[in-house]
């Protein structure tokens, strides 16, 4: 589809003809048929002609050298920026054939990702064709995929959850595998790839790259910063899609449990979210609800890191000897939780080797705590108050496939636009970017371009092996956005001061907001 114009300047998607339009009448709610022709904006440079400028020579997040060995082809090469030029790069009888993957978990935007990449390539590179693989990395070893049409992507304009083409957590890893990659890129007459997926699957991105180089293969790859858990970012690199809309329904959720609270004083809340490793998701969900305590799994990571370890050296044995490897702080600690806790915390580990933290159901583990304090300063006649009572509560999934906002719908759109000028200019090995700086303002205003991978990577510890990856980004507890809720979470202790968000708006003063993580990071008030 070849998007028009609107008069303000956005891109709106024509209405395409049956059989797709009444698919959407009979399935779709009334704030879902009017998100998917809902106008979105597009960075100025992506409205007009722009060329392609490299930038410096780059590095690594760590260890350069294991790096530069790890990924010879690609190691080194400079970000790219788009700017203003005078003619378009286009060339005339180009077409292009580019294929697109979404991996690992669902993230509000993923759609809009990649319709920016087909309204791009209808716009710029016409004639050229896009393949959905399905089911994620899968699809493309098995070349499993979808020609996508106008037809076929309408619906899913603006819209949540990664059904367009479906998700899948396989990685690219064995030589088998990428021979398999590799017959699929050629079978296709690929030119080009994105991956649209969080940390290890940009990872995974840049060793097809790098393959793909060495193979003398055509098909270039490009990357997508995708996860709602916030922690794929960097300078570069200052968000990753899904995390502002995921916030925002959790913190609706968290809202609407504080008012429950105050209404009847019968009840202790306790609400645990998503986040893996990283605690981002709940330090923006604490700075816009709150509560009146919230833990931030940084504080507490050491003995989790510990048995990481432990686990990927020794068996556990019933006796305990294992425990002896624990720092005694540590020890203590574990010793301190419920007989029900640790043996969650001994769990099979995720394929990166880290605890399943989503399987460990903290917030009931305080409940009895709590609990169990109250008994003990009961019978010490030290408490002599109400009756406690602990209510338990998880948001994970709910989150994870809303309705994008504002901002995530047009960060994607973006995003899509980005990775299909990169594609076009030759580009591989990049991870599509709006650069830091200037996220806080008008869409128009964003600069777009793209961030080598191989710059964000360090080696990391799994499986008690050192491999290749995209360096997670944790709470940093010298950074803006944890110092604002330090300076303010001893206030909230002792004083209900209590903010219900509400749900996610799409018009009106909030429906522009941009989340306080990412405001406080770009040196904004929040």
């Amino acid at each position: 589809m070849s998007p028009t114009l609107a008069a303000n300047g956005d891109i709106a998607a024509a209405k395409p003809a049956s059989p797709a339009t009444s698919r959407v009448a009979v399935v779709y709610s009334e704030v879902q048929n009017s998100r998917i022709d809902h106008p979105l904006p597009l960075p100025s440079v992506l409205r007009s002609p722009f060329k392609i400028v490299d930038g410096p020579a780059s590095s690594a997040a760590g260890n350069p050298g294991e790096i530069a060995k790890l990924f010879p082809n690609l190691f080194g090469q400079p970000s790219a920026m788009l700017v203003p030029s005078e003619s378009d790069m286009a060339q005339p009888d180009q077409k292009l054939k580019i294929g697109v993957v979404l991996s690992g978990g669902q993230a509000p935007g993923g759609h809009n990702v990649i319709c920016g990449i087909f309204d791009y390539l209808q716009e710029r590179v016409k004639g050229s064709t896009v393949y959905g693989f399905k089911g994620g990395p899968g699809g493309i070893m098995k070349c499993k995929y979808v020609e996508l049409t106008t037809d076929y992507i309408y619906p899913f304009r603006n819209q949540g959850g990664f059904d367009m083409i479906c998700s899948g957590r396989d990685k690219i890893e064995t030589p088998e595998q990428f021979k398999q990659a590799e017959e699929t890129a050629v079978k296709l007459d690929l030119d080009g790839l994105v991956v649209i997926g969080g940390d290890d699957s940009n990872t995974n991105a840049c060793l097809l790259a790098e393959n793909f180089r060495v193979k003398k293969l055509k098909t270039q790859v490009i990357g997508c910063p995708k996860t709602i858990d916030g922690d794929l970012k960097c300078k570069e690199v200052p968000t990753s899609f899904g995390f502002d809309t995921a916030c925002k329904i959790y913190a609706e959720m968290i809202g609407n449990v504080m008012v429950d609270a105050r209404s009847t004083g019968k009840y202790y809340h306790f609400v645990r979210l998503m986040g893996r490793a990283a605690s981002h998701i709940t330090l923006e969900c604490a700075l816009q609800t709150h509560p009146n305590i919230t833990i931030i799994g940084e504080e507490v990571q050491q003995l989790i890191s510990e048995l990481n370890e432990i686990l990927a050296h020794d068996v556990v044995d019933e006796g305990g000897v294992w425990k002896k490897k624990l720092a005694n702080q540590s020890l203590q600690l574990f010793e301190f939780l419920p007989e029900a806790i640790q043996e969650q915390l001994m769990l099979e580990r995720d394929p990166h080797g880290n605890v399943q933290v989503a399987k460990i159901e903290t917030e009931k583990m305080l409940i009895q705590m709590v609990e169990t304090e109250l008994v003990k300063r009961r019978q010490e006649g030290s408490y002599k108050g109400h009756q406690f009572r602990g209510q338990s509560h998880f948001f994970g999934y709910e989150g994870r496939c809303g309705l994008p906002t504002n901002f995530d719908s047009s960060y994607c759109y973006a995003l899509g636009f980005a990775a299909g000028a990169l594609l076009q200019s030759g580009k591989t090995g990049l991870i599509s970017s709006v650069w830091v700086g200037n996220l806080a303002a008008p869409v128009e205003e964003w600069t777009v371009g793209g961030t080598a991978l191989t710059s964000l990577m360090d080696v990391e510890r799994r499986h008690g092996k050192y491999k290749p990856v995209i360096k997670k980004a944790m709470v940093e507890l010298e950074g803006a956005p944890f110092k604002k809720f330090a300076s303010m979470r001893d206030e909230w202790a002792v004083k209900n001061c209590y903010i219900s968000p509400g749900p996610i708006q799409f018009v009106g003063p909030a429906a522009n907001a941009v989340n306080h993580t990412l405001l406080l990071e770009l040196g904004a008030h929040a």
